[in-house]
């Protein structure tokens, strides 16, 4: 009784020093503010006044404690999202599909207790497959509390799980390369080395599994190439590259590969060449002229690609729109990269076009070309005019003067034909582009044989 009783009056003496005495200045200076409220002041100014109040004080208090209307002792609850599950077994013999990756926890509880749940590390959910035998168990999901006033329930709680027992065998390993887009648009990467080029994958052989071994196509070194940081030509290492295995379909597979990760070599190279510039007319100039000159501020490109596209690269061309063109004039063009070209020196090229008085002449004896036809055959023309052409040519005088046979080229396009006999369009194309071609012999009369 006296402790109790002793109790009560530290909280008095607690609550009038820290409480009462300074609400009662405050009201003091309140009322000495206002000027006239002595009757207040005589009131405030009496013993059993600050006794009662002090007593009421306490009783409101301790009847907030009592009925657990503070802050920190109100119940709630709060979700927990996409919580890890963490499985116990045996991972060397076994391997377990089935199980969720994550759950929800709903905690339940006091304020108080709720926090020091969140914050507390030693939280966490499993699920305990210890002893389980390869087949389908239902297990259940749990939540270890940091505290047992906390109540909680997990979502879902029960899983279905496959057990199934753990074999490995080799795979060849090849090389897949990601984000190329990030590299120096004047590289290539020649080729890409793994430090070995076979893993073991370790799963399960079973058919009906999710991740069965016998679904694995291909197991891949994922290789990206923004986290080259060394962007020059040469070779450069790439450590702790991650490898992925996937089905034949191109879908992921989650089996374990052993290495995880390995080093990789990247070669990388600038292949380049340099071409000119070839402006391609588009339309026909105005009635009676012709073009006499196309000048160029830029005569030649320096392009960067892959070899093989170089080694068939032969000019980079630019198109001008010249349909009605009357006078002489100015264009200023963009470049347009020719496929699988990454990057040019010359980007943009301004273009002066001159007009001249229009003639034309017809030079004969044009041989006919094929292109794009199989390997496998051979063609035949049916008669002297299906193999030679004769090519009528418009432009000023100065330039026809000069032209050739040898610089005209007619061809016929024979792609995808087989063998017999056909009627087929002959096209025209010439060196110099300020030059209109048209071939006199529209279509010419062929065989396709077998070699």
């Amino acid at each position: 009784m006296r402790k109790k009783t002793g109790i009560f009056k530290r909280m008095a003496r607690f609550i009038d020093k820290k409480i009462i005495v300074p609400v009662t200045k405050l009201v003091m200076k309140i009322a000495k503010f206002g000027g006239s409220n002595r009757s207040l002041e005589t009131w405030l100014s009496r013993s059993n006044t600050l006794l009662f109040v002090s007593l009421f004080l306490a009783l409101l208090v301790f009847v907030l404690f009592d009925q657990k209307k503070m802050l920190f002792n109100d119940t709630s609850a709060e979700v927990l999202k996409d919580q890890k599950v963490e499985a116990v077994y045996n991972e060397e013999a076994y391997v377990v599909e089935g199980l969720p990756d994550k759950v929800d926890i709903t905690l339940m509880g006091s304020r108080s207790d709720l926090f020091i749940a969140k914050q507390s590390t030693a939280s966490k959910v499993t699920v305990d497959l210890t002893g389980l035998k390869p087949g389908t168990h239902k297990v259940n999901i749990e939540y270890m509390r940091p505290n047992d006033s906390v109540e909680y329930s997990v979502n879902p709680s029960v899983a279905t799980v496959n057990v199934y027992p753990k074999v490995s065998e080799s795979k060849t390993l090849t090389t897949d390369l990601l984000n190329q887009d990030s590299l120096d648009a004047k590289l290539i990467v020649d080729n890409v080395t793994p430090e070995i080029d076979k893993v073991v994958i370790k799963g399960t052989d079973d058919e009906n599994a999710i991740n069965s071994l016998k679904k694995v196509a291909t197991v891949k070194a994922l290789v990206d190439v923004s986290a080259l940081n060394n962007q020059e030509v040469g070779t450069v290492t790439l450590k702790d590259v991650p490898l992925k295995a996937y089905d034949s379909d191109g879908n992921g597979l989650d089996v374990e590969i052993v290495p995880s990760k390995i080093e990789v070599n990247v070669d990388l190279s600038s292949p380049s060449k340099t071409v000119p510039i070839r402006v391609i007319p588009k339309g026909d100039v105005t009635f009676g002229q012709a073009i006499s000159s196309i000048t160029l501020n830029e005569s030649n490109v320096t392009v960067y690609g892959q070899k093989s596209v170089l080694d068939d690269l032969e000019y980079v061309p630019v198109e001008v729109d010249v349909d009605g063109l009357k006078e002489n004039r100015e264009y200023k063009l963009e470049i347009e990269k020719p496929k699988g070209v990454k990057s040019m020196s010359v980007n943009n090229v301004t273009v002066q076009i001159a007009l001249g008085v229009a003639t034309d002449k017809d030079i004969s004896n044009v041989n006919i070309d094929v292109r794009n036809l199989n390997d496998k055959y051979s063609v035949q023309g049916l008669s002297q005019n299906d193999i030679q052409v004769t090519v009528n040519v418009k432009g000023v005088q100065s330039v026809l003067n000069s032209l050739t046979a040898e610089d005209i080229m007619a061809y016929i396009d024979l792609k995808d034909y087989k063998p017999g006999e056909y009627e087929v369009e002959v096209k025209v194309e010439g060196t110099d582009s300020r030059v209109q071609y048209l071939s006199k012999t529209k279509k010419v009369k062929i065989r396709v044989v077998e070699k």
